[in-house]
């Protein structure tokens, strides 16, 4: 993301890949010179971030900044109170499962504990020095009576560094292969780091973006906080971002401008997954983005409203689109049972999914349940088969092929054996959890970087549900739209879920306006046809949203009209918690 838009990069009707809220004049601020100002008029601070940010880089860039001024400073890095390697790699390992699994199980420590605790705490200001600064991931942790500076850092970001081998896992000191530091981070310190992040929310002075190697964009927490609360009454989009893979088509890279083309397809484009997405912040050109975590741990209710209680700081529903346009099949795959998802990963919701056929070449399917005539372990044994010998499967023989077609809803609740074919754009409608998928046939074909990817019979296994099988597919599992309301000039349409899912899917068609009520409920929603339309919410505020932009009206928005300021009929979809 750049550091300042040099013109507004919002044009109407044009997918948007840097969405920012604007704040208004003189709340953002650029570059260290500022920064080490702010910091020489407290003469005491912590520097407190996220994983993955480049801390010597940052203490260098304020050394220099410093020492201009003549200012003598006491730097106490928390790096060098972390427990030794071979202590960390003993805690954490009874939560990364085996070397070659892709998962483990949700971490139950705290930061903390990878640290010497005793010994940072402990550390004091020296009087003998101008300035004094504890800085290092955990640096909170000294309990300084001093202003926090944050540093945070977008999740994409922080991948591309750990593939490109700039980063480490927390307390490691030699690299890993990408998906070990991945798994690492999901089940351990991004859990540990949002634990962290939660408690010091409301001791945070000062709120920085570290995903830029030698600048830096920062503003203070109680305007950061103002920002929240006053996109939580109106819309929020995340920040998008899109990521290539084996089976990946060309949809996105002609849809979507200002991309990178250099790469040989996009899978996915991470819509609306909050615990991968950031929220931007916008002020006199200036971006600051922000982890999507801050919004639920500060705003959790404004947001779900009247499902808060049930979901705390988690944001249950997500969006994103799974591009085989031109593209090859998904693995053959299905999710965990909600049991055992919690009892193996420590997750607390499954991964429910639905597939809404935003566009389609003319022979597209869907793959989606079991043929009348299944016979598990003889489907089994083909698969390992497949598995030991490189042999063909004809998968036909036993899963069920849709035609798909644009607007078409295929339901996935957990345990249902499903892919997207080939020459889909799928946009996938889902609950949060994204990375439990248990792949059963992957075509014979290796991932990008040529290796075989992880084929999961067993867990498959474990999950699948046989009975959803013949006609039952068709009558449970392929939704059948129903007109709900109908006005003068639209149609309020339900696309009903499967019992499992805890959201359910409305689609709204309109030619001019409609006004609809949250009724102190979330709505995800996104234009799936039509040029663009503009949202108007209750508190004075209003927004523009283009074709396959997804954004969010929170709960406490209470009411919002949409206009479309196209010149055909638009298509909304709205997805919501039961």
């Amino acid at each position: 993301m750049p550091v300042k838009l040099e013109q507004d990069n919002a044009l109407e009707g044009i997918y948007n890949i840097y969405p920012a809220y604007s704040l208004g004049e003189n709340k953002i601020f650029n570059g260290y010179g500022s920064l080490a100002k702010w910091i020489v008029e407290q003469k005491t601070v912590i520097i407190d971030g996220y994983a993955g940010v480049f801390w010597d880089k940052i203490k260098s860039a304020l050394q220099q900044q410093m020492a201009a001024t003549g200012l003598k400073v006491n730097w106490i890095d928390t790096a060098a109170f972390l427990k030794p390697v071979s202590e960390i790699e003993t805690i954490v390992q009874p939560y990364l499962g085996v070397p070659e699994s892709v998962w483990g199980t949700r971490c139950l420590l705290e930061l903390k504990d990878l640290y010497v605790f005793e010994d940072l705490a402990a550390q004091l200001p020296d009087n003998g020095y101008d300035i004094n600064i504890a800085i290092g991931t955990a640096a909170s942790l000294i309990n300084w009576d001093s202003p926090i500076i944050y540093i945070d850092l977008p999740k994409n970001e922080l991948q591309y560094r750990m593939r490109a081998g700039s980063v480490t896992n927390m307390g490691n000191n030699q690299m890993e292969e990408p998906f070990l530091m991945y798994k690492r981070s999901y089940f351990v310190d991004w859990v540990l780091l949002n634990q962290h992040k939660k408690a010091i929310l409301d001791k945070i002075t000062v709120l920085a973006d570290g995903q830029w190697p030698t600048d830096i964009n920062w503003m203070l927490a109680a305007d950061f906080k103002e920002g929240l609360n006053k996109i939580c009454h109106s819309t929020i989009r995340v920040r998008p971002w899109f990521e290539p893979g084996a089976w990946g088509g060309q949809w996105i890279k002609q849809h979507i401008p200002n991309i990178n083309e250099d790469v040989v397809n996009y899978a996915w484009s991470f819509e609306l997954i909050v615990p991968e997405n950031g929220l931007v912040f916008e002020s006199e050109g200036y971006l600051l983005e922000a982890s999507f975590d801050f919004l639920m741990f500060h705003n959790q209710e404004q947001v779900l409203g009247k499902h808060a209680a049930q979901f705390g700081d988690e944001f249950p529903i997500r969006f994103d689109f799974l591009d085989t346009y031109d593209g090859g099949n998904l693995s053959i795959q299905c999710h965990p049972k909600l049991k055992y998802i919690q009892e193996t990963f420590g997750e607390t919701i499954t991964q429910d999914e639905t597939y809404y056929i935003l566009d389609c070449e003319k022979d597209a399917h869907v793959y989606l349940g079991f043929q009348e005539n299944i016979d598990p372990e003889a489907f089994r044994n083909e698969l390992e088969k497949s598995q030991d010998e490189g042999s063909e499967v004809t998968i036909t023989d036993y899963v069920q092929s849709h035609s798909a077609k644009k607007h078409d809803l295929f339901l996935i609740p957990n345990g249902t054996v499903h892919s997207a074919g080939a020459g889909n754009l799928v946009l996938e409608i889902s609950a949060t959890p994204y990375i439990f998928t248990f792949k059963m046939y992957d075509w014979l074909r290796l991932d990008l970087d040529g290796n075989p990817r992880p084929i999961n019979i067993d867990h498959a296994f474990n999950n699948l549900n046989f009975e959803r099988k013949g006609n039952r597919v068709q009558e449970e599992l392929i939704s059948a739209p129903k007109v709900l309301e109908t006005g003068k000039d639209w149609e309020l349409i339900h696309l009903p879920t499967h019992a499992d899912h805890f959201y359910d899917v409305h689609r709204i068609d309109f030619d001019s306006a409609i006004k609809i009520e949250t009724d102190n409920c979330c709505h995800v929603m996104m234009l799936v046809e039509g040029e663009s339309i503009l949202i108007e919410t209750a508190d004075g505020s209003s927004q523009i949203f283009a074709y396959a932009e997804t954004f969010v009206v929170p709960a406490a928005a209470n009411s919002y009209k949409i206009t479309n300021l196209g010149k055909s009929k638009a298509k909304v979809i709205k997805a919501f918690l039961k």
